[in-house]
């Protein structure tokens, strides 16, 4: 038995050796994988680094001469410094006092040394806390700006210091591209090498541009608040520091409110940064609130300048230096129509269904001296006292009167009023009412309707339509029966011209706003001709009957809520289905118009011009008279009148019958006060038109 277990025994050894050998070869191939692994590893880490190495220096070097390019232009650059601003026109009333500025406005020029502490201190909070530390740039504005936008993910912050802004400001455009932040970058660095930091911030406060048109803190001083910026109080400094960040948002002009809310972030920044004290910022929490909105915001003056900027290229061209306009508006006039219009609209809009009113005012030489466009130009620029086109319905009637007149017909020539039966067209009187035969004194008191189309068919339209434009009615008029009844859309700064034509005794009336334009060194670059002698486009002895005819209108009427205690003439008018509601007069020195309407035209609720228009025309043209001290010619620059101003006032306040100015007589006296005016002893009629 011992060989065969011996044998199985070496069998069993070669096995086991066998199986050593395997497995030492195997640990020495696992081993030389292991070495050549790690070996591709080291070596691709080497390349790694290597070629990132050669890229980096690439990209250095590449840096440094797109740095050398962008700093090449940067001496023509300091050249010529960029600072766009548009030219500045500043707009006066007719006593001097400025109603509104456009373009850009630039204030004197200041140093750090000249302000109050805390208007730099305010700008420095918002602005730039690290100004008197960092070197043009600053690390730590730049960072946390960034950090707030990425969480915001949204530009929320910006990391520009003052230096880098006063960069921009002084020598690039608005362009945002990666060329212009780099050199902003680099000017701000070449800024802060050259000047001190008082000068830095200096040039800042004089540039930056702070809503309104203004640029510096200056000019915003002055146009907001109205004093120079060495006057600023700490929370008026405030208001323009948070001008920088939003300068339109945040103008205290243009949105109180947001304005100071915005004052109140300052205010705290300013806390925080160490300048003011918490109790100072707990003294102005109590702030007046923002005044109530009123149908007319105040900002209707705005109509007036618009329409004034308007012309100035066609009276001296392009404007390319600062100007400043002299206008022909009375602030007074101005102040009483918007108040009285205010009140109608208060008064009917919500009962009449009236969104609108516009007026213009007249003075009898063409100068207009009151404009309203709208109830608030904040809501709608769109001027109706010149731009739009409405149908001045039965106030257009004087100028089919004063045609018939003129072909012939007298003031006491009668004529039938009844019901239209023949044609296609066969307008109806108000209410109505027909009272057979009528003179044309009294037809156009009453307003008749029928008088008014049957005289037009009598003189025909044609004529009607040259009288009109004798008068300086430019509009299209269409040639038909119904124009006698005002159908055709006109301007009311061209009604407002005819019937100052009227006032002023047949004399062409060119309406007229600017007086005088000159240069910032009071250079004059144009000034109105005064009219030596105007054309005579109606006769006089027409005019003075027409006049008569409107001044019993206004005495005995549809037309008597525009009495006052001077001579007036006027005319009510109301368009179909009471769309329009106007007035429309006269003194012996304005001719008025007013107008309440709403803009889709949609009909307002019976609102007719003997109401809220004529008490408009009343309050203004009683603020206007009162203010010149009652009827006379003392301030009255009409224009030529045959006979002198003697001759003129004598025929204007004539009780004879022989009168040819304002007809006070012709056999008409005006009715009592207390009592009713019927015509022919028949009739009463409605007052509404």
């Amino acid at each position: 038995m011992a060989p065969a277990k011996k044998k199985t025994t070496k069998k069993s050894a070669k096995k086991s050796a066998k199986k050593t050998a395997r497995k030492s070869s195997s640990k020495r191939k696992s081993s030389k994988a292991a070495k050549k692994k790690g070996g591709f590893f080291s070596r691709l880490i080497a390349k790694l680094f290597k070629w990132g190495f050669v890229a980096g220096l690439w990209l250095f070097i590449g840096l440094g001469l797109l740095m050398a390019w962008y700093a090449s232009e940067l001496p023509s650059v300091t050249k010529s410094m960029v600072f766009e601003r548009r030219p500045t026109v500043i707009i006066k009333a007719n006593d001097g006092t400025v109603l509104d500025r456009y373009g850009d406005v630039k204030g004197k020029i200041i140093t750090v040394e000249d302000l109050p502490p805390h208007v730099m201190n305010a700008v420095l909070a918002t602005e730039d806390r690290r100004f008197y530390e960092h070197m043009g740039f600053d690390v730590i504005g730049f960072t946390r700006a960034m950090v707030v936008n990425i969480k915001a993910m949204s530009f929320v912050q910006g990391g520009s210091t003052i230096t880098q802004q006063l960069a921009k400001n002084l020598f690039l455009s608005r362009e945002r591209t990666i060329k212009r932040k780099v050199q902003e970058l680099m000017l701000a660095f070449w800024l802060e090498y050259e000047l001190t930091k008082d000068e830095i911030l200096s040039a800042y406060l004089n540039r930056v541009y702070l809503g309104a048109g203004t640029y510096g803190v200056d000019a915003a001083a002055r146009v907001y608040f109205g004093k120079s910026a060495r006057e600023l109080s700490i929370r008026e400094a405030a208001t323009i520091a948070g001008l920088l960040k939003a300068p339109s948002r945040y103008s205290p002009a243009a949105s109180p409110e947001r304005a100071s809310r915005r004052t109140k972030v300052v205010l705290q920044a300013m806390v925080d940064a160490g300048y003011i004290d918490q109790s100072e910022v707990d003294s102005y929490k109590i702030l007046p609130p923002a005044p109530r909105r009123k149908p007319s915001s105040g900002e209707t003056i705005k109509y007036f300048t618009d329409y004034v900027v308007a012309q100035l290229g066609d009276l001296i061209g392009t404007v390319d230096s600062d100007i400043v306009v002299e206008t022909t508006l009375d602030k007074d006039i101005q102040e009483q129509l918007e108040i009285s219009m205010t009140k109608a609209l208060l008064q009917y809009g919500p009962e009449r269904n009236v969104e609108h009113g516009a007026g213009l005012v007249v003075r009898l030489d063409g100068a207009i001296v009151g404009m309203m466009g709208g109830k608030d130009y904040g809501i709608s620029e769109f001027n109706r006292a010149t731009k739009s086109i409405r149908p001045p319905g039965s106030s257009f009637k004087p100028l089919v009167y004063l045609t018939a007149i003129e072909e012939g017909w007298s003031i006491d020539d009668t004529i039938m009023d009844e019901p239209i039966e023949e044609g296609r067209y066969r307008p109806k009187n108000f209410g109505h009412e027909y009272y057979g035969e009528v003179t044309l004194y009294e037809a156009l008191t009453m307003s008749l309707n029928t008088v008014a189309v049957n005289l037009m068919r009598d003189v025909k339209p044609d004529k009607v339509i040259d009288m009109a434009r004798r008068l300086g009615i430019t509009a299209d008029l269409e040639p038909d029966l119904s124009l006698a009844l005002g159908s055709s859309g006109v301007p009311m700064i061209q009604m407002t011209t005819a019937y100052a034509t009227l006032g002023r005794g047949g004399l062409a009336v060119e309406p007229f706003s600017i007086k005088r334009i000159t240069d910032v060194e009071d250079n004059t670059l144009y000034e109105h001709e005064i009219e030596r002698r105007a054309r005579q486009v109606v006769e006089k002895s027409h005019i003075s009957q027409i006049t008569a005819m409107m001044e019993s209108v206004v005495q005995n009427g549809t037309g008597q809520a525009a009495q006052i205690p001077y001579p007036a003439a006027g005319k009510t008018g109301t368009s179909q289905d009471f769309r329009d509601a106007w007035f429309i007069g006269f003194t012996p020195r304005y001719a008025a118009a007013i107008w309440m309407g709403n803009d889709d035209n949609s009909p307002t609720k019976r609102l007719t011009g003997g109401s809220g228009p004529a008490r408009v025309w009343r309050e203004t043209m009683m603020r206007a008279h009162t203010k010149r001290g009652g009827p006379t010619f003392s301030n009255f620059s009409g224009g030529n009148f045959e006979g002198g101003f003697d001759d003129f006032l004598a025929r204007i306040l004539s009780e004879d019958d022989s009168s040819s100015g304002w007809g006070w007589g012709f056999g008409r006296k005006r009715v009592p006060e207390g009592e009713e005016f019927t015509p022919l002893g028949r009739h009463q009629w409605d007052l509404n038109e």
